[in-house]
């Protein structure tokens, strides 16, 4: 199976990069909201959650990698159903701004990802990650097979030459 990357690095006003990666779900935009926020659906392509997302924040685990991965805050920084999710999270070295934003279309939903400042010398990692964490919510959204779906074999380090030539 080949994979073709489709995420860039866009910058802002200040030249900082931003990772954007989108999808498109033949699918109302309620069904893949729920997909990013309901503890069951969550579970199928990424993790797990435990708190109550009205006070601000949950433990998330990203148990895609590893049962036993090991839960860290996120700050619910901005969540406007079912059009848009912004989370804060604990990094290597700092802080991850993420954000999933949806629009829909003749019963088409475009998800768009970002993650604003990224650092350059992660980008090449994190970009090929963000790519196998989306298309595994495409195919749990579909009902397709999300175990088929194969990081070291398709996205790293298939997808780092895209990337650093992203950040050129």
């Amino acid at each position: 199976m080949s994979v073709v990357p489709n995420g860039r690095i866009d910058r802002d006003s200040e030249g900082r990069p931003t990772l954007v990666i989108t999808r498109e779900f033949n699918a109302p935009i309620e069904d893949v909201w729920a997909s990013v926020t309901e503890p069951a659906r969550l579970e199928r392509w990424i993790g797990t959650f435990t708190g109550d997302p009205a006070s601000g924040s949950v433990m998330f685990a990203m148990t895609a990698e590893s049962e036993d991965a090991p839960a860290e805050e996120m700050q619910i920084v901005e969540c406007v159903p079912p059009r848009l999710l912004a989370v804060k999270a604990r990094a290597p070295g700092g802080q991850w701004h993420l954000r999933v934003a949806l629009t829909e279309a003749d019963g088409h939903t475009l998800l768009t990802f970002t993650q604003p400042e990224i650092d350059p010398t992660e980008a090449e990692s994190v970009g090929p990650g963000w790519e196998y964490y989306l298309d595994r919510l495409l195919a749990a959204e579909a009902g397709g097979d999300v175990a088929a779906i194969d990081f070291e074999r398709d996205y790293y380090p298939a997808m780092v030459a895209h990337y650093r030539a992203e950040l050129d």
